[in-house]
């Protein structure tokens, strides 16, 4: 006998959880729906802190100019001392760099943020742009003098393809969702992601002994720093909010490998500071947030109970069954993804993978329970051996650190014209054409900069006589391992036109011979296609202090 409709969605147990599980997600929606982003003009002096290590040099470049078109007071790089490239790509711009040899990206937040002098302090990924209004949105909400950090809203940055695709629909139900609902309900963000988040210094600086001391069953804790900052701002009575006006672009993996070692590492995280904070106190004092907290954690077993019905619908022959359980997962995950799909309508074709996907996060999320006391980077060979954070492998490439390394002389900053302003003030953004899409993706030059970063690198400005050569770059952007953000093949000249000379805007001091032509500098006549015409004016100087 055939059974009505109705029956498949509320008789059996599955339809009995999904409607419980429907209930929580409207404890949560109905609030995110409500959110509004903090308006006004307050403004606070900032410092951007950038922990980098082998990151990709052109994706790197584009972000160093993102912010620094935001009109910040000061950009801080603590690069890794195995990390010649992005050093050398560092050198073009007017940024303070601090070499380290402590690995970890703990070691380099707390050196940046300790070197900083503004009230505020971003810390922010080392390939993750930021759009033109960044810095002015994320300062409206610290007007309210109990938030002590406030995040942003981001999503997938120059990678296509299938997962990130996935990705970004999975970021825009987190911040449509999730941090707008906590943003609302007590002003308390469970985690404020490490891709961008702004604190005040002072609370840094009261914090840094228990985060750098921060230990989970006796094992130090390698990874997980943005959801410990958040924590430990919250334990001491402060705020945290998500400002959804600021957006920044970040690169995700392409990868499947990948994906899964930087989900499980994810998961662990989660699971170890929601454990702790639900056994304190102060969690309690802001019942929404330890209510998704609860959630979350049940979720990562319910969600499977799906699946496993399909499986015994279709083994069964239950045909009718099966029909009804896939349809309903089309309706009811493309209601939840709704503003993602506002923007991106052609993802409602994606949502059966974006099933598939949870589902194997939701066995990724057990898997880091039943593991949850291991420290490992697993993207990075940085590991917890023995109880200190170590390089698990020496990268390409490095040199060890010593004596005569950290006595190197910084190379004397480049002159500045005196009509040249840099970084340009908040009041006076780059104009961008109606056409230009954003965020810049590497090697798309702008009309209202100067060449992309890696053209840059092609064609070096020769520094003055007497100064040392930057260090070079280890390979072409052609020439470096595939698969990484911004690669491409080498493009083919049909006809090579005669080299020309680049004239250097930087002459040598009066009195003193002009310098021998540099053979690095020689280009094709003519600029190529969406190059501009004439060569920029040379970048302010560049400071670079070296710490151990």
């Amino acid at each position: 006998m055939s059974l009505p409709v109705y029956y498949y969605v509320l008789g059996t147990p599955l339809g009995m959880l999904g409607l419980i599980r429907w209930g929580c997600w409207l404890v949560r929606r109905i609030p995110a729906a409500l959110y509004r982003p903090i308006i006004g003009s307050y403004r606070l002096p900032m410092t951007i802190v950038v922990p980098v290590y082998q990151e990709d040099p052109e994706v790197f470049a584009v972000a160093i100019e993102s912010w620094l078109a935001n009109g910040v007071d000061e950009v801080i790089l603590v690069i890794d001392v195995s990390d010649d490239v992005c050093r050398e790509v560092a050198s073009r711009y007017p940024v303070r760099v601090l070499i380290t040899d402590v690995p970890g990206k703990r070691d380099a937040l707390r050196r940046g943020w300790n070197a900083a002098r503004t009230e505020l302090v971003a810390l922010v990924d080392s390939d993750t742009v930021w759009a033109p209004d960044v810095a002015a949105e994320v300062c409206k909400p610290f007007a309210d003098p109990l938030i002590g950090g406030v995040g942003t809203r981001q999503n997938v940055y120059g990678s296509k393809g299938f997962l990130a695709r996935i990705t970004d629909m999975f970021l825009d139900h987190r911040y449509f969702d999730e941090n707008a609902s906590q943003s609302l309900l007590g002003q308390a963000v469970s985690c404020l992601s490490g891709r961008t988040a702004i604190y005040r210094r002072a609370l840094l600086l009261d914090i840094e002994h228990e985060f750098m001391n921060e230990t989970f069953w006796g094992v130090p804790c390698l990874s997980g720093d943005d959801k410990r900052l958040t924590t430990l701002i919250l334990e001491r009575g402060h705020k945290t909010y998500m400002q959804r006006t600021a957006e920044v672009w970040s690169t995700f993996p392409n990868k499947w490998k990948i994906f899964f070692r930087q989900r499980l590492r994810w998961a662990r995280n989660t699971w170890r500071s929601d454990l702790r904070a639900l056994s304190r106190r102060w969690v309690w004092r802001h019942p929404f947030l330890a209510y998704t907290m609860v959630d979350k954690g049940i979720s990562s077993f319910t969600l499977l109970f799906g699946p496993a019905f399909m499986i015994y619908s279709l083994i069964v022959q239950n045909w009718v069954f099966a029909g009804v359980l896939a349809l309903w997962w089309q309706i009811s995950r493309s209601a939840k993804l709704l503003p993602h799909l506002r923007r991106r309508p052609s993802s409602f074709f994606l949502v059966p993978g974006y099933l598939l996907v949870s589902w194997l996060m939701a066995l990724i999320k057990l898997q880091a329970l039943f593991t949850i006391r291991k420290q490992r980077w697993l993207t990075r060979q940085v590991a917890v051996q023995n109880g200190a954070v170590v390089r698990t492998e020496q990268p390409a490439g490095s040199i060890p650190a010593s004596p005569s390394h950290a006595a190197q002389a910084p190379p004397a900053p480049r002159p500045i014209s005196a009509s040249q302003s840099w970084p340009p003030a908040p009041a006076q953004p780059r104009p961008i054409s109606a056409s230009q899409s954003w965020p810049p993706l590497p090697n798309q030059p702008r009309p209202d900069r100067a060449p992309p970063a890696a053209a840059r690198a092609r064609n070096p400005v020769p520094p003055p006589p007497g100064h040392a050569l930057p260090i070079p770059l280890q390979a072409r952007p052609d020439e470096r391992e595939p698969g990484r953000p911004g690669d491409r093949a080498p493009q083919r000249r049909r006809h090579a036109a005669p080299p020309r000379q680049r004239n250097s805007p930087v002459g040598p001091p009066p009195g003193e011979p002009a310098p021998p032509p540099n053979p690095a500098a020689a280009q094709p006549a003519g600029p190529s296609a969406g190059e501009p015409a004439s060569v920029p004016p040379p970048r302010a100087a560049h400071r670079r202090e070296v710490s151990r």
